[in-house]
């Protein structure tokens, strides 16, 4: 397939059951990172298109809430279904927009598919509890209910994945769910709403809505939207968590991730090597899971640089429909420029550069926004290059001399999203496990993905709120607890109603 654009796609919003390109006039063009070429302007929402579409959603959520489970999970089984029959579809237009490679977008969405098949299951999670006779002639019991009207704001990163860790849950749990996606690569949201409908979702239980900082602010302060997800940036998830709390809104909001693979001497070296390739440069680094950082213990150092430039120089980088592609490029030019700049502080800083992938061309996509592998030996902690975020294909390298030093760097990161250690003792695995301030932790796994009944979702800087993503967590934040204390008094029955606190 071509990565070269024919056409220029007018992307359109989804507002109550129905491709509209609303009221705003405002538009935003969407690129095909590999070719650096305008593949679509995209339909930015007036306040006019967010006030119809919070409306609809707040209509739908009323009724919604009311059908029954079984009801709402045969829809989450025609949904998975579709999106199973149309995973090529949605892989095509997120290598379009991502410029991931096709095979790496086909595993997100089903990663997405996973989620889907959870909330298919959900009567399973929304099942309350009952006390009888806990006073005399007085049973308690509780149930969970939906909060109403939830917005979803997702990354660029993961198009699909992403609003499948939120709307699937939302929704199978009774709610109406807005989804702001990013506005780099916003077209495989147009088709999970259309395949929604094709599930049989009622109009408005599932919209799309365009924008930027505006659209995002309405939704953050809007009296009829009840809670929000966010996945994004520390700084934006920040902002999203103290705003919409001000607003009384609930608020799950995962930021960002600088995570660290601690690998120890008694490691398997080619296993360590292999899989830390993959997890640093996969997507082009631009996970959030991604490991950004190698911690060498010890000895490890020099054999595990040796084994990981070698299979770096390796990686194939290319356009996402090159079936031969390992990684394709970074999102903008901006990304590019800006990794470029904090490769080369970091070699000014002292930092040995191992891999120089800062100028890598790819025929024939010579304006695509590529850079290749980059590998960055003997990185200190006050370098740019380990305190930000990097979010591209750079791996550094810091070296240490115990695994306790390893979990002292770790800890004192401010991120805790993801972590891995590669051991081949378990007395090592559980210690670091156990004292390791991260949420999410693989041992022999670089990017430990929690399966969908379980929950996602980092610690410190990684995550604002208390909920995680998905599984159990997700359910609890969609809904919220109503317990229930009652009496059936028999009509004869002489009342016992007493001016003290009730007791049992």
């Amino acid at each position: 397939m071509s990565t070269t654009a024919t056409e220029i796609t007018d992307i359109k919003h989804f507002i109550n059951g129905q491709p509209t390109a609303g009221s705003g006039t405002a538009t935003q063009p969407v690129y095909n990172p590999a070719t650096g070429e305008i593949t679509g302007q995209l339909h930015l929402a007036s306040p006019e298109d967010l006030a119809q579409t919070v409306a609809a959603a707040h209509a739908a959520a009323d009724s919604w809430g009311e059908v029954s489970i079984v009801k709402r999970t045969k829809v989450m089984f025609r949904f998975q279904q579709l999106l199973t029959e149309h995973t090529d579809d949605l892989a095509r237009l997120v290598t379009s927009e991502h410029g991931k490679v096709l095979s790496d977008a086909a595993g997100e969405v089903a990663r997405g598919i996973e989620v889907v098949e959870y909330a298919a299951g959900i009567s399973q999670s929304l099942k309350g509890e009952y006390s009888d006779q806990v006073s005399t002639g007085i049973d308690v019991f509780s149930f969970r209910q939906p909060l109403g009207v939830v917005a979803g704001i997702t990354p660029f990163n993961f198009p699909v994945m992403v609003p499948l860790w939120m709307a699937p849950v939302a929704i199978a749990t009774g709610n109406a769910f807005i989804l702001k996606p990013s506005e780099r690569d916003p077209s495989a949201a147009l088709l999970i709403a259309e395949l929604f409908k094709q599930a049989g979702l009622p109009d408005g239980v599932f919209q799309v809505l365009h924008g930027g900082k505006e659209t995002v602010d309405g939704l953050l302060s809007h009296p009829d939207v009840d809670g929000i997800s966010f996945v994004g940036s520390t700084p934006i998830a920040k902002y999203v968590h103290e705003t919409a709390t001000k607003y009384g809104k609930r608020v799950q909001a995962l930021g960002g991730a600088k995570n660290h693979a601690v690998i120890m001497p008694d490691a398997d070296m080619e296993q360590a090597a292999d899989h830390i390739n993959a997890a640093a440069f996969g997507s082009a680094g631009q996970r959030c899971m991604a490991i950004s950082v190698a911690v060498a213990v010890g000895e490890a150092a020099d054999i595990l640089v040796d084994k990981l430039a070698e299979r770096a120089r390796g990686v194939n980088v290319s356009h996402g429909f090159d079936e031969k592609a390992d990684m394709g490029p970074v999102i903008t030019p901006a990304s590019k420029t800006r990794l470029q700049k904090i490769v080369g502080e970091a070699e000014q800083a002292g930092a040995a550069l191992i891999l120089d992938g800062r100028d890598l061309v790819v025929k024939n996509h010579e304006n695509g926004f590529f850079v290749g592998p980059t590998i960055l030996d003997r990185v200190n902690r006050e370098m740019s290059a380990y305190t930000e975020e990097i979010f591209g294909p750079v791996l550094v390298v810091l070296r240490v001399d115990s695994l306790d030093e390893a979990i002292d760097v770790v800890n004192a990161n401010p991120y805790g999203n993801g972590t891995a250690i590669f051991t081949s003792s378990g007395s090592h695995a559980r210690n670091y496990t156990r004292r390791i301030h991260v949420g999410m932790v693989g041992v022999n796994v670089p990017l430990p993905v929690p399966v969908a009944w379980h929950s996602f979702g980092g610690w410190k800087n990684s995550l604002f709120g208390e909920h995680h993503i998905y599984g159990p967590d997700g359910v609890r934040f969609y809904t919220r607890g109503k317990a229930v204390t009652q009496r059936w008094p028999e009509p004869a029955q002489l009342s016992t109603a007493s001016y003290s606190f009730p007791s049992n």
